[in-house]
């Protein structure tokens, strides 16, 4: 068996071929993928070289851990899962190439436990659960957000979760203009617009780690920067208005399974909602177009492959 897949040979350099799968295991399913997203934090990073090492990491490989689609096929102790919708984080199954993390494919084997049954009717919006697990798995850690810095797609599920969970609605910063618009129930500012200095929680998900000294100086004392996004270079900060604010830092990782039911069941209550989130849709045979776009051009809030021209 094979499958079509997005397969970064080297540091900006994508294919876009056929790759053998290993067999189906007892208590795995096989899905036939109908949309992935594009991650522009650690996919970029596999994009640029720049994602730092750790066990598994090289290329060829692989790419994505945001797919949907439907279980065709399936091992004996999972043939019950056949028909079902179902997310996938990814998958590691091929033959010729790794899989980090392995989902933008046109079907892929995963253990059964790991595709999580979703609602058909989201469609394309339900590539948007790990990165709304990510923003749930961040606020597990400690309180809401007064305070989000960025309005990507992550700034705007930790809104629209930080509304949900009935805290006050938190004010987010956005240096871009174009980035400012699509807000639900919050406010989107540029930085130098709010003038406020005793924020008791901020978020940082832009990936931008140069201005934690700004951010200390907006903080109440005792107040929390929890760091949300993936930074590919070192941080620091002045210590001496961090020490007089006695300012605390936490560093949110990926969310666990957990989370995952966590954000369906919100998302079947209808208290968070994914859409009008997705920018940009590209049949999944433009990937080569498509992944450059979606790290590179600052109109692309999120980038989709559509994989229903490659069953």
């Amino acid at each position: 068996m094979d499958a079509l897949a997005v397969i970064l040979e080297a540091p900006k350099r994508l294919s876009f071929r056929s790759l053998a799968l290993e067999p189906i295991g007892a208590s795995d399913v096989l899905v036939d993928i109908h949309w992935s997203g594009v991650s522009t934090g650690t996919e970029k990073l596999l994009w640029t070289g720049d994602m730092p090492a750790f066990p598994g990491m090289g290329y060829p490989l692989v790419p994505g851990y945001e797919s949907v689609g439907r279980v065709v096929d399936a091992g004996p102790d999972a043939s019950s899962r056949i028909g079902e919708w179902v997310f996938v984080p990814g998958a590691s199954c091929y033959k010729d190439a790794r899989g980090l993390f392995g989902g933008s494919a046109s079907r892929v084997i995963v253990p059964a436990a790991r595709a999580l049954p979703v609602s058909e009717s989201l469609g394309r919006d339900g590539v948007l659960f790990a990165l709304a697990a990510t923003a749930l798995h961040a606020m597990h850690g400690g309180d809401a957000p007064d305070l989000i810095v960025g309005h990507g797609v992550l700034g705007r599920l930790l809104a629209r979760l930080t509304l949900a969970s009935g805290a006050p609605a938190p004010m987010v910063w956005d240096i871009n203009p174009d980035r400012r618009d699509g807000a639900r129930g919050y406010d989107v500012v540029h930085p130098d617009d709010d003038e406020r200095r005793d924020y008791t929680s901020i978020y940082d998900v832009s990936g931008h780690g140069a201005g934690l000294d700004g951010l200390v100086a907006r903080l109440a004392k005792g107040g929390e920067i929890v760091l949300a996004g993936f930074y590919d270079e070192p941080l620091s900060f002045v210590f001496p208005p961090a020490f007089q604010r006695e300012a605390r830092f936490r560093i949110a990782a990926e969310w666990g399974p957990d989370d995952l039911a966590a954000t369906r069941a919100m998302i079947e209550s209808e208290s968070l909602a994914l859409d009008g989130l997705i920018s940009n849709v590209r049949p999944a045979n433009e990937a080569a177009e498509a992944y450059p776009a979606a790290f590179e051009d600052p109109d692309c809030l999120k980038m989709v492959l559509d994989w229903s021209e490659c069953a």
